[in-house]
């Protein structure tokens, strides 16, 4: 019986036994399940902190986008205003409070370089008193060597950064009156250069690096904003005085031409005066030795009559140059009426041939005229087209040496007929082309020596062209010949 209890207390304890190492291998596992799910805990505690860490950085960072971007949205606003004006002074006007609050701040003052006085001069005031804003320049005037370097390194100062040798924080602080604060330079291009200062007494308002970055770009808009008014101003005031002076230089022309005028008609009416004058004694010396060579005074000796020749060819020579001088002081008072009327441009040319023909063929010159059925008809004076004619061909014949060629061509644009008097002569300097109309002008050579003339026929031929609403000029070269054009209007 006792044996039996014995065993029985036995099989007990070895169940309690077995049951109490089963249950302490219970426990060990339940505290290593408990060690896994602390550092999981643990784990989820760091990743909901990251979390939160980075939800709270992703919230900053919109606001700051969000702040950026509202902040743009103020600056193109405030950009449109002030760059509605090219005056100066109203720029900083058009920059009002409402912007400024808008951007988070309640006090600006902007600063300009004036180089004359060396000092700057305040251009804007918003949140400060009259007392305060002068007690502010003359601090600023004292340490304006500061403020210069400052625009000269182009570098922004504020609250988050202070440039070395530049003013404390708290020296600011106390002079404007804020807790935060932004100074950035003003860099126009044209003209004096400046700073602006932005500031707050807010406490809870923290400067950041998007703030300077938006007071930058609204330093850069009013800098280029200056410099287009300073160029607008600069570029009125050029036209200002071009326009004085284009104004004085005219009124100068104008006295010219009047001057000219006056000398024009006085040189007019001298030679018509004189001209006149003149014929009457050439009248009379012409006549006297018309009489003498008649021998009715009795017989002249042959060498004596040789002289009168002489006299009577050399008073046909300046009764001639005298009736050109006549014809173009005339011409030029419109004394002369042109009678307008249609003529046919080929029988001109024929007629001008037949009356020039025994020169023609005593020098053994070819002529020949070009004149297609389109260039006919001309409305022209008849007598004073054909002295222009007789002119130029006649030249044409002095000057082109034998067997060379005269041309007359035509052609037509329009309703102007241009007509081309071309020969295969000596040519005209190219330095004397300019002056070839003008009165008693010769070409200096030796080809002009020994041909004779007044000097008043291509004159005469320039203001007969232009009674007729045409012009004249000419093109040649030494040893190829010359081309003297004019334009006359078709019928």
């Amino acid at each position: 019986m006792l044996h039996f209890i014995f065993l029985s207390i036995c099989f007990i304890v070895a169940s309690l036994g077995l049951l109490l190492l089963s249950k302490t291998q219970q426990i060990k596992d339940r505290d290593k399940q408990v060690d896994v799910l602390k550092n999981s805990l643990e784990e989820m505690d760091e990743q909901a902190k990251l979390i939160m860490r980075t939800d709270m950085e992703l919230n900053k960072t919109q606001e700051e986008l969000d702040k950026k971007v509202s902040g743009l949205n103020i600056l193109q606003r405030l950009s449109r205003d002030i760059s509605t004006t090219l005056e100066e002074k109203q720029i900083f006007k058009k920059i009002g409070n409402e912007y400024l609050e808008e951007l988070g701040f309640e006090k600006s003052l902007a600063f300009l370089w004036n180089d004359l006085k060396r000092e700057f001069h305040p251009c804007l005031n918003l949140g400060y008193s009259n007392d305060e804003s002068e007690k502010i320049k003359i601090a600023v005037n004292t340490d304006k060597n500061c403020y210069l370097d400052l625009i000269h390194s182009g570098k922004t100062a504020s609250s988050v950064f202070i440039p070395n040798d530049f003013i404390t924080k708290d020296k600011i602080y106390q002079l404007f009156l804020v807790r935060s604060f932004i100074i950035c330079p003003i860099l126009a291009q044209e003209g004096d250069q400046g700073f602006i200062f932005v500031g707050t007494q807010n406490i809870e308002t923290c400067i950041t690096e998007g703030d300077q970055e938006l007071i930058t770009i609204l330093a850069n808009q009013i800098g280029q904003t200056l410099d287009n008014a300073r160029l607008f101003e600069k570029t009125w005031r050029s036209q200002q005085e071009l326009e004085i002076k284009v104004e004085e230089r005219t009124r100068q022309l104008t006295h010219a031409l009047e001057e000219v005028g006056k000398i024009s008609k006085r040189k007019s009416d001298f030679i018509s005066s004189v001209s006149h004058e003149l014929r009457t004694p050439l009248t009379s010396i012409k006549g006297y030795a018309s009489i003498l060579l008649a021998g009715k005074l009795g017989v002249v000796p042959d060498e004596i009559k040789n002289r009168l020749e002489k006299i009577n060819r050399h008073s046909d020579e300046l009764v001639h140059m005298v009736n050109d001088l006549l014809d173009i002081s005339r011409i030029e008072s419109g004394k002369v009426n042109m009678h307008m009327e249609s003529l046919e441009l080929k029988y001109i040319a024929d007629k001008i041939a037949d009356l020039l023909s025994e020169q023609l063929k005593t020098k053994n010159i070819s002529f020949s005229s070009n004149i297609p059925d389109d260039c006919q008809r001309i409305l022209a004076d008849r007598s004073q087209i054909e002295r222009v004619f007789i002119n130029l061909v006649g030249n044409a014949l002095k000057f082109t040496p034998e067997k060379g060629k005269i041309s007359i061509n035509a052609h037509r644009s329009g309703r102007i007929i241009q007509i081309d008097v071309i020969d295969t002569g000596f040519g005209i300097p190219e330095d004397a082309q300019e002056r070839i109309f003008e009165e008693f002008f010769r070409v200096e050579n030796a080809i002009n020596q020994e041909v004779k003339g007044t000097g008043l026929g291509l004159t005469l031929v320039k203001h007969i062209i232009e009674a007729h609403q045409g012009r004249i000029w000419v093109k040649s070269r030494i040893n190829e010949g010359s081309t003297f054009s004019f334009t006359l209007n078709s019928d």
